[in-house]
């Protein structure tokens, strides 16, 4: 029995849209990241691009369980001496909750060319409207 290699001309790539609202972020960011990866299909091979493309809405409902919101942290550098700056989740997800679900999404994505090339596909939206009805996407549930 030979194994299977799945071809770039044999590949259709879905539209998937996630509803965030109510949910916690980590639950959220494995089936995105899951979906990127094509890890749902029963031709995925980890050496092959072979992910759907995928929408979060209402990224500003999603939850953080226990003290997340006060103590867990995110930290940039400016490139300057000294500027290590930090901001926590809290004010993070008042600000840029769509950041916040794509770092989160990011981390759980391995760092390779796939890993970069899936997460082009991903598309986070705070609301509930998002511009991409033309593709007809599925809703999917978890």
């Amino acid at each position: 029995m030979s194994t299977y290699m799945p071809k770039a001309a044999d590949l259709t790539r879905k539209w998937y849209v996630i509803d965030a609202a109510g949910k916690t972020l980590g639950k959220v960011a494995v089936e995105a990241a899951n979906l990127l990866r094509g890890k749902n299909k029963p031709t995925f091979a980890p050496h092959a691009d072979c992910g759907d493309h995928v929408i979060i809405i209402n990224a500003s409902q999603i939850v953080l369980t226990g003290k997340k919101l006060e103590q867990k942290k995110y930290y940039h550098h400016t490139g300057y001496i000294g500027h290590l700056k930090e901001v926590s989740y809290g004010k993070l997800m008042q600000t840029k909750p769509e950041f916040a679900v794509t770092k989160a999404v990011k981390g759980m994505i391995p760092d390779t060319v796939i890993g970069r090339k899936a997460l082009t596909r991903l598309r986070v939206c705070a609301g509930a409207e998002h511009p991409h009805a033309a593709q007809k996407p599925e809703a999917w549930e978890f």
